[in-house]
């Protein structure tokens, strides 16, 4: 049996997100982002009701600052406390999954989706997704890039403008460009 494009996206595998049945998802994506950033930060109901039919899951007590971004929303799952400050973007192509108690700040940029290094096959117009996992009770920095397939332990902060290309392990402080350890969580 052949496997269709989004199969072929959520297990890692090259796929073409020129796809119609991906276009179609992307765009229904879209227009619940727009319909969830043009509402008022005091309309927490119906915020919560757009939110709900984007994601994939959404714990209690979350708080998505607008504008907001990302590609299909529906591999975006986030726990409880989960708190995104504005201008924040998540290319979900792949599962993206966030504990609770995460704070992330303004501009952070989470991505699953990357392109293959052979130029003839990324001419192709093929594309991969690989999935990011962040742990409970992590601090993201502002302006910091999460990259494909990283995965961030739990009770770590990544400082602001770091470039996270590698996992980071739980109960440490990480920086920089590429994101390292710098010492232990006091």
């Amino acid at each position: 049996m052949m496997r269709s494009e989004k199969q072929k996206m959520l297990a890692g595998e090259l796929y073409r997100a020129s796809a119609p049945e991906l276009v179609a998802l992307r765009v229904r994506a879209r227009g619940l982002v727009d319909l969830y950033n043009a509402t008022a930060a005091t309309q927490g109901e119906q915020r919560r009701l757009l939110l709900s039919e984007l994601f994939g899951s959404l714990g209690q007590s979350v708080e998505i600052e607008s504008p907001f971004f990302c590609d299909y929303g529906s591999q975006i799952h986030v726990g409880e406390g989960f708190y995104l400050n504005t201008g924040c973007v998540i290319l979900d192509c792949a599962a993206v999954t966030i504990g609770a108690h995460v704070l992330i700040a303004p501009g952070v940029h989470i991505y699953t989706a990357t392109h293959p290094t052979d130029p003839a096959v990324r001419r192709s117009g093929l594309e991969l997704a690989l999935p990011v996992t962040i742990g409970d009770n992590v601090w993201i920095g502002g302006g910091a890039i999460v990259c494909p397939g990283v995965t961030i332990g739990e009770n770590t902060t990544i400082g602001a403008g770091s470039v996270v290309v590698k996992s980071i392990p739980a109960n440490v402080i990480a920086a920089g460009n590429p994101c390292r350890v710098l010492r232990p969580v006091p």
